[in-house]
């Protein structure tokens, strides 16, 4: 089978809607913030579904990792951003067709994006070529570009284009304006006058003076007068327009469906990689995570919150990375902390890392082990809502049942704080009954609380601490470490940075 497809091996692409919404976890994990940065300025290509898509195997994940490591030679992303400016080029110029009027204007408007397109995949062609690529699809895109562009249908497109476009560069013609009369005719004999004016004005030079040359649009509304001109000129030189009045209606549909295709897939990577790249400039690594559908041992090492990291490197802020891993039969990560200490960008790293692990991008990290899942389900603390007619713990309840009820063995669950509404007693009865639940489905877990007793509810529960500065424990580090949770490293750290602890009031009271 030929190539179809640069995100989905084999021509297994999906019939894509053009809406597509977002999956129900991006805006607890900041995914929505991600995907509007990276695909700003590029709305024409309506990546939007690619974004909210996620690849069901594998194998469609390993297929989008070659593509992307191509692209990181800056070579193969310079001509293939190239190939996107000239049919961006061609699009305009179509779209221009839309606002004309005149017949002989239109023709000419869309010979020029004929023009451009021939140009855009002449030059891929050759490009890819010369390119040493390794991927598997843009393998594939090298040997259906050249057989497109060897085809009869290319090159009578090109020749004919070509050809048509000589004959009009040839064109020469005078008109004589007298009066309210205009004359149009062939260029005959008629002197060149050029010369004789340029020779008369030199005497007037007087060095260096202000330029009042300009440059006029490549393409203008022309008034009924403008159009009659060219109406006249097309009587002179009749077997010209003709051909351009055929060419016109003969190839209305020239874009052939696969390039069109590619223009519109590739720039998914190209937009993830350029939305990257400051924070790799800015010294943040990014890696190409190995991704298992069966073994749910994750880790990853220096990593981070991808869309907080874009703000702060933006303002010259430092990125606080940090480390996970879960083995054997480890499956929820219980964090705990002082507040405003990283906890909840923690959790949102871990989704964010499978979502992006799963669409097949390089993720926030050096050594990235993730789980190929079937759900990513969020349960975030939200305010309440006066028009469900529900108190905020019975929201709480009624959603995390449908989490559980959504969640299977291989789904993945970010909770972050809940049952905070109600008394300590409860929170505990109730998040207990919601981690046994989870412990059950032996799914992959973040669980963020204030409880600390849920951190040891058994060998699938690891416990980590976000942490402050020893010396000041108002000052949190945003550094979450793997340790058991005893609910008085906090306090214990201001009272020592106070000198209220039992040993130090007995050794102020004894002196």
């Amino acid at each position: 089978m030929g190539f179809k497809s640069i995100l989905y091996p084999r021509g297994g692409a999906p019939d894509l809607p053009e809406t597509v919404p977002p999956p129900d976890c991006f805006p607890d994990l900041n995914l929505d913030l991600i995907v509007a940065s990276a695909t700003a300025g590029r709305d024409e290509y309506n990546l939007q579904p690619f974004y909210h898509s996620p690849p069901t195997d594998v194998e469609t994940v390993h297929y989008r990792h070659e593509v992307m490591r191509d692209l990181e030679q800056d070579v193969i992303m310079g001509f293939v951003k190239a190939f996107s400016a000239k049919m961006r080029s061609m699009r305009e110029q179509i779209a221009t067709l839309g606002k004309l009027y005149y017949r002989f204007q239109k023709e000419a408007v869309f010979l020029d994006a004929i023009a451009f397109y021939c140009d855009a995949v002449s030059q891929l062609g050759k490009d890819l070529e010369a390119a040493d690529l390794r991927s598997t699809g843009l393998l594939a895109l090298r040997d259906h570009v050249r057989s497109y562009a060897q085809s009869a249908s290319f090159s009578t497109l090109q020749r004919t284009m070509r050809e048509i476009k000589r004959d009009l560069s040839r064109i020469e013609y005078s008109m004589l304006i007298r009066y309210t009369s205009v004359t149009v005719r062939k260029l005959g004999s008629e002197p060149d006058y050029s010369a004789a004016v340029q020779d008369t004005f030199d005497q007037f030079k007087q060095g260096a003076v202000k330029d009042y040359d300009f440059k006029l649009q490549d393409f203008f509304e022309i008034n009924h007068i403008g159009a009659g001109i060219l109406d006249f000129i097309a009587r002179l030189y009749p077997s010209v327009f003709a051909n351009l009045d055929r060419f016109f209606v003969d190839n209305q549909g020239y874009l052939e469906p696969t390039i069109g295709r590619w223009d519109r897939e590739i720039q998914f990577y190209i937009s993830y990689l350029d939305y990257i790249r400051p924070l790799q400039r800015g010294g943040l690594r990014f890696c190409y995570p190995a991704l298992s559908s069966t073994s749910k041992a994750v880790k990853n090492k220096r990593t981070f919150d991808l869309a907080l990291a874009r703000k702060l490197v933006e303002s010259s802020a430092p990125v606080v990375t940090n480390d996970f891993e879960l083995n054997e039969r480890e499956r929820i990560l219980v964090v705990s902390g002082p507040n405003q200490g990283g906890k909840t960008t923690f959790a949102r790293t871990f989704g964010q890392l499978h979502y992006l692990g799963r669409l097949g991008c390089p993720v926030p990290g050096t050594d990235a082990r993730l789980f190929f899942y079937d759900k990513l389900l969020t349960h975030f603390e939200k305010e309440e809502d006066i028009h469900n007619h529900r108190g905020k713990l019975e929201d709480d309840l009624v959603r995390i049942h449908d989490v559980l009820r959504q969640a299977t063995s291989n789904s993945i669950v970010i909770l972050n704080e809940i049952f905070t509404s109600t008394t300590l007693r409860d929170a505990l009865f109730l998040g207990r009954r919601v981690l046994e639940r989870l412990i059950e489905l032996d799914l992959l877990c973040v669980c963020v609380t204030f409880m600390d007793e849920l951190s040891s509810l058994g060998p699938q529960t690891v416990s980590l601490v976000s942490t402050v500065v020893p010396d000041n424990p108002a000052e949190r580090t945003f550094r979450v470490v793997r340790r058991t949770a005893d609910g008085r490293s906090y306090a214990m750290s201001i009272a020592e940075k106070y000198r209220v602890t039992y040993d130090s009031l007995k050794e102020r009271l004894a002196s």
